[in-house]
């Protein structure tokens, strides 16, 4: 079954440490209304490979980060479902998986190791004003007769499993559910930028069923080799509704691609069939079609094979969507 009491929780950053001792996390204090919370943030694997795959955006665009800005401070529940708040590394055009590198958990020098890129970061947000934690993951607590182990603070509350959490195997099998992923992102006042780091165990696959979250394809990092991507959509184009929305669709590759089966998925799980073929270096404009809708206030965009697998996904905000008959040029 899915993890329990999945959502988010967006507080100020009061502490925060490098926990080596058990298994180890990036352990973060954050305060709110209603008391402190801690988030423990893996930064080391009980199984193998150890070393986690990480991902740094320190320009984070996408459509949930306006939702965001409007949650009272305090652990807010996400239903697992798209179109909302909720994170699925693979659906919601969060990041290209591609751009995942192994880092180790501590390594000798300066700015090196998992631990200390979350440092970075994280220790800019302590007392600053304005700024904030927003906490992707399941909550414990509140442990009403038990200090935090950590920090001392009563009682006890917190969030954790603050990575992927689907595409596991084994043990970790029965915590496999879709749109409940963790992941930090940070408000910072100081650039009025969104940063976000995402995590991921290399023991973990990366195409899952879309009811379950259950591995159906063997765990491996993200080939870099993709023979269609999405470049472009113009999502708002010029004139009342109905619109003409279109994406473009490029073939990389050296070889003729049917797009029989294929489907192009929208912000709300929305799917559209395609059809066709693209020659060798070729760009396809496919005109969307209902049920699939690109909204003027930010969306995503995922391209699934014959086979249901991700091929490619991206994300766009209200503001790339907000100048009318623009075509938005993803990278």
């Amino acid at each position: 079954m899915p993890i329990d009491r999945y959502g988010v929780l967006k507080g100020i950053v009061v502490d925060c440490r490098i926990e080596t001792t058990d298994t180890p996390h990036y352990q973060i204090r954050l305060r709110t209304p209603d008391g402190d919370y801690r988030a423990a943030v893996n930064v080391r694997s009980s199984l193998s490979p150890p070393d986690l795959l990480f991902f740094l955006d320190d320009d984070f665009r996408h459509p949930v980060t306006a939702g965001l800005d409007g949650l009272p401070d305090g652990f807010t529940p996400l239903p697992s479902s798209a179109g909302g708040l909720a994170l699925d590394f693979i659906r919601a055009g969060l990041f290209d998986p591609r751009r995942m590198r192994v880092v180790p958990t501590t390594a000798p020098g300066p700015d090196n190791d998992l631990g200390e890129f979350l440092d970075h970061y994280v220790r800019r947000l302590i007392d600053a004003d304005g700024g904030r934690a927003y906490v992707f993951g399941q909550r414990w607590g509140p442990e009403r007769d038990t200090a935090d182990k950590i920090f001392g603070f009563r009682p006890g509350n917190g969030v954790h499993d603050v990575h992927m959490n689907q595409g596991n195997s084994g043990r970790f099998t029965s915590d496999n559910g879709v749109w409940q992923d963790g992941a930090l992102v940070l408000r910072v006042p100081e650039s009025d930028r969104w940063v976000a780091f995402f995590l991921a165990f290399q023991s973990q696959a990366w195409h899952t069923d879309d009811s379950t979250g259950h591995p159906i394809v063997e765990p491996a990092k993200p080939t870099r080799d993709i023979s269609v991507r999405i470049v472009a959509a113009l999502v708002n184009p010029v004139g009342g509704a109905p619109e003409r929305e279109t994406v473009t669709l490029l073939n990389a590759s050296p070889a003729s691609v049917r797009l029989d089966g294929w489907a192009l998925v929208d912000r709300f799980a929305h799917r559209q069939p395609l059809t066709g073929t693209i020659a060798p270096g070729a760009a396809l404009n496919v005109v969307v079609a209902l049920p699939v809708q690109l909204g003027n206030k930010g969306g995503t965009i995922t391209l699934l094979d014959s086979g249901g697998l991700k091929v490619d996904g991206v994300a766009y905000t209200a503001e790339q969507a907000g100048r009318e008959g623009w075509t938005i040029i993803f990278k």
